[in-house]
């Protein structure tokens, strides 16, 4: 398994509060050799936890594609 390097940006589409999830658009890209973008919506109690729930699921993506290639 490949280390995957990546960074995230959170936009807030609605903030979370005491009694509901927060809506965040989390922006992911990768350095190479696995350099490209995904955006995700992302249910959450913090942007904090978005961002992670993002990286977690680029690199879920990334190392799927990895496989697909054999």
């Amino acid at each position: 398994m490949s280390r995957i390097l990546a960074n995230a940006t959170v936009d807030i589409e609605r903030a979370a509060a005491p009694t509901r999830l927060g809506r965040f658009r989390v922006e992911v890209w990768g350095e190479v050799p696995h350099d490209f973008c995904r955006v995700y919506t992302i249910q959450a109690t913090s942007d904090t936890l978005a961002a992670q729930e993002g990286l977690r699921r680029f690199v879920e993506d990334v190392e799927s594609l990895i496989a697909e290639k054999g």
